[in-house]
């Protein structure tokens, strides 16, 4: 309940900073400005495709499928609308903010980053699933690696600003919730 609460509040906290322009905003543009671009694009572009819905879809339907093989019923009915939630946040979102790209301002609808919040739900999603068939230590460490090289490789190809990706992170622990509280609980009997 407390990560909950702390990703609400900052989710609160970036989201109006990018409104108002605040110190936040200025902080996110300095770095930005300091690191787009750099990096070999073939490993940024990588990382930051790491994000398409093409990549990370997969891995989600996969943890699903596995867990249902493993006769979970609970959990992997709560990541699929955690993932079908991502769109259905993030666009108005991109509308009502309406923030400008990072390398042309012309463009805009940037914050949140729905490439950061797909791989956070989709890969964050297919950990919470692994757990809760008992692969207790490695998948969420995994999902947050993976989550992390997507949000850096769009950082550093200048497809987004950080802020984009922490707001991102954010809204993913909140879509995740239900399933981590699912994949937390004991299994119920198999048959």
């Amino acid at each position: 309940m407390r990560t909950l609460a702390s990703a609400a509040l900052l989710f609160a906290l970036v989201t109006w900073q990018v409104v108002v322009r605040g110190p936040l905003w200025r902080a996110d543009v300095r770095v930005d400005r300091a690191v787009a671009g750099t990096g070999p694009r073939w490993l940024t572009e990588f990382l930051a495709d790491l994000g398409n819905v093409q990549v990370a879809l997969p891995v989600l339907a996969a943890a699903v499928a596995y867990a249902l093989w493993r006769r979970l019923r609970a959990a992997p009915a709560a990541a699929l609308p955690a993932m079908a939630a991502v769109p259905l946040v993030v666009v108005p979102l991109k509308a009502w903010i309406d923030r400008p790209a990072p390398l042309d301002a012309a463009l805009s609808g940037y914050f949140p980053s729905g490439h950061a919040a797909t791989a956070a739900v989709a890969y964050g999603g297919a950990a919470l699933l692994l757990r809760a068939c008992g692969h207790a230590r490695w998948p969420v460490p995994v999902a947050v690696g993976l989550t992390a090289a997507t949000g850096t490789g769009l950082v550093l190809r200048g497809h987004h600003w950080p802020l984009d990706v922490v707001g991102s992170g954010c809204l993913a622990v909140l879509l995740l919730g239900p399933l981590a509280w699912l994949s937390r609980r004991p299994p119920g009997p198999r048959g």
